[in-house]
């Protein structure tokens, strides 16, 4: 229901916009240029589902005969403790911990081709508990939420688009991305909590977020002694090891279960392709409503009004030149990525909207994006309160990746 309105809302506010700039500002090619962005973008959300299809296949495939191998499951009894206590209406030992699992752990390492496919099986699997089949069940906003919150602990691409663009010291922004992406994801396991009334007092839990919090330390400690060139080795070659080597784990699992591997594997291909397939409207409804958002100006209108707002009381304007990527960061990934770009090529790689840019790009994820892709596969409509939690985790992340640029740079 709320992507229902946010939707309706793209629409009547581009067109209200778009009418502005025609009738006072003489622009003629407004609405041209809403028709050609509604095209270009149908067509990418096509071709991006298309795209999927491949990697579906492959992982949905190797999910498949890891399921049937045990190994799955022994994910899910590893996961349990805490994963037990966020997700209580998830049986014990359901394959659904294991795939969710598999699916932070991904996005935790920056692995966002293995991740997607993951998280594809977790909510079909979620949507066999669902006894509500078009709404939303509580594990399953629970888990988009954390998932679009967007925690990764090795944004390796952020660094090496700054390293690209001349920066002095890429990685200096990891730190700040660090603390951003972790407060956002808390925000967001918080509110879901709150809504479903989960105590976060619990031991496990709290066990777990001090876990987390060493970790990053730990990492934080550890990327800090590297340059930047190594901190690239090092990341790219254990994702890459880490990832063959899940595939062949699974493989040998299913060997050892003495399962016929490759029949598994096309079974689960099988299922790739047509969650591929699904997913083609939703992701074309949801970017369409971007583009006419975006290409109308109110983007621009927005923008410029929280500037005149900002200075009228006086407050230091500098992050404002940074809001494109920040208003964008939920509504589309490639968008976003595109206005760090360009901010970093308009005031430089190591200015502070260059560096602010870089921070809110690497520790957010695409919410609307998300929510469409994953609820779209299942054919859930009803996505109850996934995007204002969402959105609220997301507004986190801005805010305290605006103070932790203030706070560093």
């Amino acid at each position: 229901m709320v992507l229902n309105y946010i939707w309706i809302a793209f629409f009547l506010v581009a067109f209200a916009v778009a009418a502005v700039k025609l009738l006072f500002l003489g622009d003629t090619e407004v609405f041209t240029a809403i028709i050609n962005a509604s095209f270009s973008s149908a067509k990418s959300g096509f071709e991006i589902s298309i795209g999927l299809t491949g990697i579906l296949s492959l992982w949905l495939g190797i999910m498949k005969i890891g399921e049937r191998g045990g190994v799955i499951q022994s994910f899910a009894r590893f996961a349990s403790p805490v994963f037990g206590k966020l997700f209580p209406d998830i049986p014990e030992g359901h394959p659904a911990t294991g795939s969710i699992f598999m699916n932070f752990s991904a996005n935790l390492l920056g692995l966002d081709n293995a991740a997607t496919p993951v998280g594809l099986k977790a909510m079909q699997q979620l949507q066999e508990l669902n006894k509500e089949k078009d709404t939303a069940s509580n594990p399953m906003i629970m888990f988009l939420c954390i998932n679009a919150s967007g925690l990764t602990l090795i944004p390796i691409t952020i660094m090496m688009y700054r390293a690209q663009l001349g920066a002095a010291n890429p990685s200096d922004v990891f730190l700040p991305i660090m603390l951003t992406t972790f407060t956002s994801t808390l925000v967001a396991t918080m509110a879901v909590c709150l809504r479903q009334r989960i105590n976060v007092f619990q031991k496990n839990l709290l066990l777990f977020f001090g876990g987390m919090l060493l970790l990053i330390g730990g990492l934080i400690a550890l990327f800090r002694s590297l340059d930047q060139e190594q901190a690239s080795l090092y990341s790219t070659v254990f994702a890459n090891t880490l990832l063959f080597s899940i595939i062949c784990g699974f493989i040998v699992s299913g060997m050892r279960k003495k399962i016929n591997v490759y029949e598994a594997f096309i079974e689960g291909a099988k299922e790739g392709f047509h969650t591929a397939v699904t997913i083609i409207p939703y992701l074309v409804a949801i970017l369409v409503g971007i583009a006419v958002f975006r290409a109308s100006g109110a983007m621009d209108f927005l923008i410029d009004a929280v500037r005149l707002g900002i200075g009228y009381w006086g407050l230091n304007t500098d992050f404002v030149e940074a809001l494109p990527t920040i208003l964008m960061k939920p509504l589309s990934g490639s968008g976003a990525r595109g206005m760090m770009l360009d901010a970093m090529n308009t005031y430089g790689a190591d200015s502070f909207v260059g560096r602010l840019s870089s921070i809110v790009q690497g520790s957010c994820d695409t919410t609307f994006y998300v929510v469409a892709l994953y609820y779209g596969s299942i054919g859930i409509k009803n996505t109850r309160y996934t995007v204002p939690c969402a959105l609220l985790a997301d507004l986190a992340g801005a805010v305290t990746a605006i103070a932790m640029a203030y706070l560093f740079f």
